[in-house]
């Protein structure tokens, strides 16, 4: 039977490492939220940073804007934020409407003020290694929080991560090689050509984000794996992960729930940039 991997009570030592370096810094840092339209799952993850922001002593500013919001304006009000000297933190909260080009937006974003590490040159910085003020793409940071938790040495590990996204697989990918795991990455492509089970099957670390319920079966784990699961599902009023976990519990050495395990740690991560990016600024 799996280990519980918790993301609550790391991240509540995390918080609380943060809180006392803000003190020390005597600085009550400002961190602005662009919402873009009507998502239930953007909004809770909103309520949650202004939660913990509160906690910490940051002004939280939300900042909302209507579904039909042209590029130009939402550009526009990026860089008076940009300009803005007491704001330290820009988060552009997704998903945003089709017509917004996410990446046009995001690369708008000052460096030093881009708390999701997902500006261009942040991510240059997480591929050339370096760690010199790298802010790093924040649920990326929370798997290998839980990862490092573990306590397991890392070197040599088979790791298999399913998802290719920029804020999960891709930077993953690249903090696991950091750590000298042997990396092999999952797609749509490999699950139509029908070998997703076959790289699932020797996985000593298993790391899937795709947001399909139960996509991994519990039986195709490898007795031992560490199985870390970002995905959050709604099916039938209930939350589930992307991983089948009852069986997959019995299977693996450590797990994590759904809900409960890498969600609490992202937010938590989204703050610790906060700090990096005060920092930087100072």
């Amino acid at each position: 039977m799996a280990q519980l991997l918790e993301g609550k009570k790391i991240a509540d030592k995390i918080i609380a490492e943060i809180k006392a370096q803000f003190i020390a810094l005597n600085r009550q840092p400002v961190l602005a939220c662009i919402l873009v339209g009507d998502n239930a799952g953007a909004e809770a993850y909103v309520k949650s940073q202004a939660k913990i922001a509160e906690s910490l002593g940051v002004t939280y500013q939300l900042h909302k804007f209507a579904a039909l919001v042209s590029e130009v304006e939402l550009g526009e009000f990026i860089k008076q934020l940009n300009s803005e000297k007491s704001v330290n933190g820009i988060i552009l909260q997704m998903p945003l409407p089709k017509h917004l080009d996410y990446e046009k937006l995001v690369s708008q974003i000052e460096p030093k003020k881009d708390v999701e590490g997902l500006h261009p040159e942040n991510m240059g910085k997480l591929i050339c290694g370096s760690s010199s003020g790298r802010v790093v793409p924040c649920t990326a940071n929370a798997v290998m929080e839980l990862l490092n938790s573990t306590q397991v040495d890392l070197r040599g590990l088979e790791a298999v991560i399913v998802g290719r996204s920029k804020i999960v697989g891709k930077p993953l990918a690249l903090l696991l090689l950091e750590k000298s795991v042997t990396v092999t990455v999952c797609h749509s492509a490999t699950s139509k050509a029908g070998k997703l089970q076959e790289h699932v099957n020797r996985a000593q670390i298993l790391i899937v984000a795709t947001g399909k319920a139960e996509l991994i079966k519990g039986s195709w784990i490898k007795e031992g794996a560490i199985v870390l699961d970002v995905g959050i599902n709604r099916v039938e009023g209930k939350l589930i992960g992307d991983v089948e976990f009852k069986p997959a519990e019995e299977r693996a050495s450590f797990i994590t729930p759904v809900p409960g395990g890498v969600g609490p740690l992202t937010v938590a991560m989204l703050m610790r940039n906060l700090l990096a990016c005060v920092k930087a600024q100072l």
